[in-house]
């Protein structure tokens, strides 16, 4: 029973990494959480000569794996973001699953129709909101 009491504490606090969203896709809902997830892929070249670097996210910047460009010794590197993935790209690229909100409206927006044909004595029909 205590264990499962301090499991709980453990648990409550983690975060959802979303591992279970599909690579395929632009934007998928999260089976885990249910959060609307964006797939976004980048890539790392080097600054001096545009050599591609294989890229790591590493406490939340997205950096090369190495210190320095193997082709020209540059330390320095820009990151690219990339509209799709190719298998071309796939070997250096780096995901990155971030949360999107979705648009919701500010204020519900309630119609009712009213038939100009009914009977005075019938009520009128409210018709089911379409969004």
């Amino acid at each position: 029973m205590v264990l499962e009491f301090l499991s709980g504490l453990l648990t409550q606090n983690k975060k959802c990494t979303h591992d279970h969203v599909g690579l395929d896709r632009d934007f998928a809902y999260c089976p885990d959480c249910g959060a609307l997830i964006e797939n976004q892929w980048y890539i790392v070249k080097c600054s001096c000569c545009g050599i591609k670097q294989k890229a790591i996210v590493k406490n939340g910047k997205i950096v090369p794996v190495g210190n320095f460009c193997h082709n020209c010794g540059s330390e320095e590197y820009t990151v690219e973001r990339l509209e799709t993935i190719d298998f071309i790209n796939i070997n250096y690229a780096v995901l990155v699953r971030k949360e999107t909100k979705t648009e919701q409206r500010r204020t519900p927006i309630t119609q009712c129709w009213v038939d100009t044909t009914r009977r005075m004595y019938e009520q009128p029909r409210l018709l089911p909101q379409f969004q």
